[in-house]
């Protein structure tokens, strides 16, 4: 049986406007990718235990669009959306994130760009997420949004490891 590595996401703040989370998983880099960027894969892991999700739209190509809707446990509606920038299969994925629940979302964009190396097997991401302004970074930061990405990305590395 192969193990994951529950918990382990690291997230550092390089620059003023900026989060790094670093994560490490027990699965190759081409099944993460695929995790990462299939629409019916996404809707297993996108909510952690938050909650179930009702959309994962996705649009893979530069400039395609991609919106994930989820219904979070105490009943209300939380989505995200964004475009896709730089695409470099399973290599490096750059995309827009907004947050639809904030007033003026447009104003608020950030922009994430992830990247997946491998070695042994195991696939290593960093993804760095620019915002704005320090404002930005810090409404983030103060979201919770640590303890929802760590179960995401648990829930990603399970699904990854399932499709081996």
């Amino acid at each position: 049986m192969t193990t994951t590595t529950s918990g382990t996401a690291k997230v550092t703040l390089p620059g003023d406007n900026q989060i790094l989370i670093t994560r490490e998983f027990n699965a190759p880099r081409h099944l993460v990718w695929r995790a990462y960027t299939t629409p019916e894969l996404v809707r297993r892991w996108w909510a952690g235990d938050k909650g179930k999700v009702t959309a994962a739209d996705i649009d893979l190509r530069v400039g395609g669009a991609w919106r994930y809707v989820m219904e979070a446990n105490g009943g209300f509606e939380v989505a995200f959306r964004g475009e896709y920038r730089e695409i470099d299969a399973p290599d490096r994925l750059v995309h827009t994130e907004i947050f639809e629940g904030l007033p003026d979302p447009d104003d608020h964009v950030g922009v994430i760009t992830t990247t997946l190396t491998e070695k042994d097997g195991r696939t290593h991401m960093e993804m760095l997420c620019a915002y704005r302004d320090q404002a930005d970074r810090d409404a983030v930061i103060a979201s919770g949004m640590e303890g929802g990405m760590q179960e995401s990305l648990d829930h990603l590395e399970k699904v990854a490891v399932e499709l081996s």
